[in-house]
């Protein structure tokens, strides 16, 4: 089972994590794991995780279990990669959806974990920008961490790995704390400039794509296949908005210098680091023509329709 060879197939599939991202994914693979004979969906939870309390967390359990998902304990964060890898290598394929919140050291270890336990296929934590694009010693750390991963990937050709990219979580464009939109006071700033563009993706089109993907035939490996759910300057955020809310938005403009400024004074200020590697512009954005979803004809959510289903219908905002 753990020979990779040259017909890596996902069938028996272990996902890491059940978080803004790993539900969607759990769901969709669930659902699409129905028409491939001998599939089986299992997801790695904390143990505090599943003996919560916490309402959220026992509605997510009850319906990760009623979606026919097997629920294996364990802790990526305290494991040691020997103790990790015994838990990889009982399945053919591996799906990191822990996101950065374990840490960033974290993604390094289960990368090391998988090729440890030889697996045939990992699908790392890489949801996010063009790392690659980016190149190393800019704004955000973790991006530098990210490249380690893919560079430990290529090094080996034991374990087949697939990569998505999928740009910014969508919703993470409107959070207040980020700064790029201010609902409040009607106003966008713009990282670096109004032309500046961002790739957006939710993760409810991530999951369904992530699953897409994992199935697809004939088989992907060791590729970076990028998604896309929108890509807009930030002066389009501002048109769209005003469209959609009925109501006009100031725009400023958060330049490179400015940010880069904020960031030495706080250098540790992990949104500081966002904003800044944002607004240099590179490997954030890419075309939708000749993503996944749209050489396949897969349905996406765009930044519109986003708008009209979270902000439009709350205009009291």
């Amino acid at each position: 089972m753990n020979d990779a060879g040259d017909a890596a197939k996902s069938r028996n599939i272990l996902v890491l994590g059940a978080g803004e991202l790993g539900m969607p994914v759990l769901r969709n693979l669930a659902r699409r794991a129905k028409k491939v004979n001998g599939a089986s969906i299992n997801v790695l939870l904390r143990p505090s995780a599943v003996a919560s309390d916490e309402p959220a967390k026992k509605r997510d359990i009850r319906e990760i279990r009623a979606l026919g998902i097997e629920v294996v304990v364990g802790d990526l964060v305290m494991s040691s990669v020997d103790e990790l890898s015994s838990v990889f290598e009982q399945y053919d394929t591996v799906i990191g959806c822990a996101g950065y919140a374990a840490g960033i050291d974290t993604p390094m270890k289960l990368a090391k974990a998988a090729l440890h336990a030889r697996i045939p296929r990992y699908f790392p934590w890489q949801f996010g920008v063009d790392f690659e694009a980016i190149g190393r010693g800019g704004p955000q750390d973790i991006f530098d961490a990210q490249l380690d991963v893919r560079e430990l990937l290529r090094s080996q050709s034991k374990t087949e790995w697939v990569i998505i990219s999928t740009g910014m979580f969508m919703s993470y464009l409107f959070e207040p704390e980020f700064g790029v939109v201010d609902l409040k006071n009607s106003a966008v700033h713009a990282l670096g400039s109004l032309d500046t563009a961002v790739t957006l993706t939710t993760p409810d089109d991530i999951g369904a794509l992530t699953a897409e993907i994992v199935f697809f035939e004939p088989t992907i490996r060791n590729e970076i296949v990028f998604v896309a759910g929108d890509t807009v300057t930030y002066g389009e955020v501002a048109d769209k908005l005003e469209a959609a809310l009925n109501r006009p938005f100031s725009r400023t403009e958060w330049t490179v210098p400015v940010l880069m400024g904020e960031l030495a004074r706080d250098p540790q200020n992990m949104m500081r680091k966002y904003r800044a590697a944002f607004a240099q512009g590179r490997g954030v954005a890419w075309d939708k023509a000749g993503t996944f979803n749209q050489r396949n004809a897969i349905p996406i959510t765009d930044v519109t329709a986003w708008i009209g289903a979270n902000l439009a219908a709350r205009r009291s905002i």
